[in-house]
């Protein structure tokens, strides 16, 4: 099984977003949330091989649905590690069950690995069969089998993103540890040196100033029009007539410079195709800062195009923003991998990028 790279591969996105201004959903989103509870047309259960009740997640699982849950996967005829197989929901929120075998973690070989992998690509596919249009997943084989959580996670990530970029669905994957999200010790203290010599407290600098000095000499440079309306409204007028293009304009641009299809651009963003659309469709589109920042990265665009593509959209970098500050310094170090950036926005306790 060749390795992943995640600066190669095209979907590279999660959100874990507490704050979204376009309230539509993205097609993989990372929550913590009780898995037996999400409203989606089918959960993925982690099951042993005879597909008998057990403990943890799966006897919750099996609990909440009731004793018919347990009659029809008796009939199923067991499952082998990999595989997948769908029962009914029963008294679970969700229609469906999909049923997974994951690898029991031992030396981390290739053969682990595709088989984790596979749980993931068997149970996507069988969801698409039912025409399941929302799934979630919990982290497979990452609990009592014992695969690593951040080894674990980047598996799930690739194999679901690379199902997106090809199939449209709502993916939730359901994590509670955030021992997942685990960057390296040298990443982690090369960013919050960056941080720390970049981030401007605001009110440090809010202490330092004078409402009054600062109105009195806003009042000092700020001309007379008295007299002189009809010449200040045509110069206005002027102005506007010689608009600057949009953020949509701009990203369209930029989409046909960089020879990329737009749903490329939009599946790298973890942006949701509707979402996409309205963007498209509205050349006076208003999108998030957050949007706006999925974009930049999803197209590799230098730090003066980020800020460009930013003051379209009427937002600017701060030095007072966190997010901000960890997403120049990916930039400035050329890394795009943004599963890599919201990693270490999730480490700072940062909203993460994406629609």
């Amino acid at each position: 099984m060749t390795s992943f790279s995640f600066a190669e591969k095209l979907a590279k996105i999660f959100i874990y977003s507490k704050i979204k201004k376009e309230v539509i959903s993205v097609p993989l989103e990372i929550v913590r949330n009780d898995l037996t509870k999400m409203a989606v047309d089918a959960i993925v259960s982690p099951a042993n091989s005879s597909l008998s009740v057990t403990g943890g997640l799966n006897g919750e699982i099996h609990r909440l649905a009731g004793e018919k849950l347990s009659l029809e996967c008796k009939t199923l005829c067991g499952c082998n590690t990999g595989e997948a197989k769908i029962t009914k929901g029963y008294n679970l929120p969700s229609k469906y069950v999909i049923h997974t075998v994951g690898p029991v973690y031992k030396s981390g070989s290739e053969e682990e690995a595709e088989a984790l992998a596979n749980c993931y690509k068997n149970a996507l596919e069988l969801a698409k069969e039912y025409k399941c249009e929302t799934l979630a997943f919990p982290l497979i084989s990452s609990g009592k089998f014992g695969y690593p959580k951040d080894k674990a996670l980047r598996i799930a990530v690739d194999t679901i993103g690379g199902f997106l970029m090809e199939n449209d669905m709502t993916v939730y994957l359901v994590v509670y540890d955030k021992k997942a999200f685990s960057l390296s010790n040298k990443l982690f203290a090369d960013i919050k040196e960056y941080i720390d010599d970049n981030y401007l407290d605001l009110h440090t600098e809010f202490s330092r100033r004078r409402y009054a000095p600062a109105a009195a000499s806003f009042r000092a440079s700020t001309p007379s029009y008295e007299g002189e309306s009809c010449s200040v409204i045509s110069d206005l007028e002027k102005e506007i007539n010689e608009i600057d293009e949009s953020f949509s304009q701009m990203l369209l641009r930029k989409i046909d410079e960089k020879g990329i299809k737009d749903s490329v651009c939009y599946k790298k963003a973890n942006i949701d195709r509707k979402l996409f659309s309205k963007i498209r469709s509205n050349v006076n589109y208003k999108p998030s800062k957050i949007t706006v920042l999925a974009f930049a990265i999803a197209l590799e665009l230098s730090l003066s195009e980020t800020e460009e593509m930013l003051k379209k959209a009427g937002f600017a970098l701060s030095k007072s923003n966190k997010t901000d500050i960890i997403v120049e310094y990916f930039i400035k170090n050329s890394n795009y991998n943004i599963f890599e950036i919201n990693e270490a926005l999730f480490a700072f306790d940062q909203n993460l990028l994406g629609g």
